[in-house]
């Protein structure tokens, strides 16, 4: 709150101006802001708004003070409310007179949505890499244990034989929706605000074409009204972010559930676990386990922002300055958490065994018995009643199916022969030979299909 002279008669009082400051977070924007001003002092030159002369000294100064930022010499100083004002002071200091020139046909609301704007751009960028990135490693991962299977789970109760690559290429699935909401999200980031002013437009002849492809934008703004106030872009990136925590956070529940004495499917690296403080034996998921605790994170910076956004009338209100905190956070946790996840998952070590045992724990073919009597004249319900019954006495018995002889077969149906005997577990796979089945065949032409979306 610098209560810029002119207006008012004393200065903001010293913990308002403290309460109100956003100079300690949105200094990261000096980048976006520089870039802007930058693209602006070139069109207002262009429009005879300004001279060419003025223009080069301001640039000048611009170009400076973002070397000054970036080898630690800028002096953030408590006074400056935020990076706008911090940067444009200290041009004024840097290049004199000319440098108040800089605002010109520019107000602080259009500025900053054009700064939010030019950060969403380079925030959806990195997450594009990071997801990529991950999904690599897990399809690496597939790769590299194919013949490996694993039971899958409904309920968390064993169900039926599936191909450990198909369970990862599910995930793949998973971040590639996600990859294309934060496509669609940044169709709606590249609209240009400048020239928008602080709500009804600039009284000068701008040329705001220009600036939208000096920066990079795909149009510009239509009302002026909305795109200051507009903060729906942040709120699509927050939303696909926690979307893709979400998904994040499954795979992390996967990881430490894999990674347990009792499962074995896994093996962390080192590098991705730690230790017990008490207990010498203990190696713990912490990365996977901390990422399903950051996702609450995630999801609260979207609630925060949507609750903040709920009550505003138009056009812009202080309260918009709470969009970036948030915004930042999640940014960073999401492309943190994406990195480390495709860190964790190259060194992940399968234990093929481990999940071949755990198939013989469930009734695993139950499904494949009851398929049987149908291709044998059952009638789908009346042989899922059947293998039910098969299953029960089978526990009872503490034996598996492939322990059951023919006459205890028979029992529940004539309709059993000795070729029940040939269902297994790689005949179960192969029997899913349908587009986005688990047969072996199918999983080859989905990881093919995989590597092409990646560029690979």
């Amino acid at each position: 709150m610098s209560n810029i002279r002119g207006r008012f008669s004393k200065p903001a009082d010293k913990l308002a101006a403290q309460y109100t400051a956003s100079l300690p977070f949105d200094r990261r924007l000096y980048r976006q802001d520089i870039v802007g001003s930058i693209a602006h002092v070139k069109m207002l030159a262009k429009q005879d708004i300004i001279t060419q002369d003025e223009a080069q000294a301001i640039i000048g100064g611009l170009e400076a003070i973002r070397g000054e930022i970036e080898k630690g010499k800028f002096k953030f100083a408590s006074e400056q409310e935020d990076i706008h004002m911090a940067i444009e002071s200290r041009l004024i200091e840097k290049v004199g007179e000319v440098g108040r020139k800089l605002h010109t046909a520019r107000s602080r609301n259009d500025q900053v949505a054009l700064d939010m704007r030019l950060f969403m751009k380079e925030a959806i960028s990195d997450t594009f890499t990071g997801i990529r990135g991950l999904q690599k490693a897990l399809l690496d991962l597939a790769e590299a244990n194919k013949g490996v299977v694993m039971p899958g789970y409904t309920h968390l109760q064993v169900a039926q034989p599936i191909l450990l690559a198909h369970h990862l290429l599910a995930y793949f699935e998973m971040l590639q929706r996600d990859y294309e909401r934060f496509s669609d999200c940044l169709k709606r980031v590249f609209v240009m605000p400048l020239g928008s002013g602080a709500l009804a437009g600039v009284a000068y002849e701008v040329d705001r074409e220009f600036l939208a492809k000096e920066l990079g934008f795909s149009r510009v703004s239509q009302n002026s009204l909305d795109v200051v106030a507009d903060r729906d872009f942040i709120l699509e990136y927050e939303a696909a972010a926690s979307i893709c925590m979400m998904h994040l956070s499954r795979l992390a529940e996967e990881i430490v559930l894999w990674s347990s004495a009792e499962f074995g499917f896994i093996e962390l690296d080192d590098a991705y676990a730690t230790g017990s403080s008490i207990m010498p034996q203990k190696k713990n998921p912490d990365v996977a386990e901390l990422a399903r605790g950051k996702t609450g994170r995630v999801y609260g910076n979207l609630m925060a922002l949507l609750t903040t956004m709920k009550g505003l009338p138009l056009a812009y209100n202080r309260d918009m300055q709470e969009d970036k905190e948030g915004l930042f956070d999640t940014v960073d946790t999401l492309e943190s958490t994406l990195a480390v996840f495709a860190g964790m998952i190259k060194t992940v070590k399968v234990n093929g065994d481990n999940a071949r045992i755990a198939l013989e724990r469930g009734y695993v073919l139950a499904t494949d018995v009851a398929d049987y009597l149908v291709k044998k004249g059952a009638a789908f319900r009346t042989a899922h009643e059947i293998v039910g019954k098969l299953v029960n006495y089978a526990a009872g018995k503490g034996k598996t199916l492939a322990g059951l002889d023919m006459k205890e077969y028979k029992k529940f149906s004539t309709l059993f022969g000795a070729d029940v005997r040939s269902i297994t577990i790689e005949t179960s796979l192969a029997a899913r030979d349908v587009v986005g089945g688990t047969a072996p065949r199918q999983v080859k032409k989905a990881l093919a299909v995989a590597w092409r979306i990646i560029g690979k």
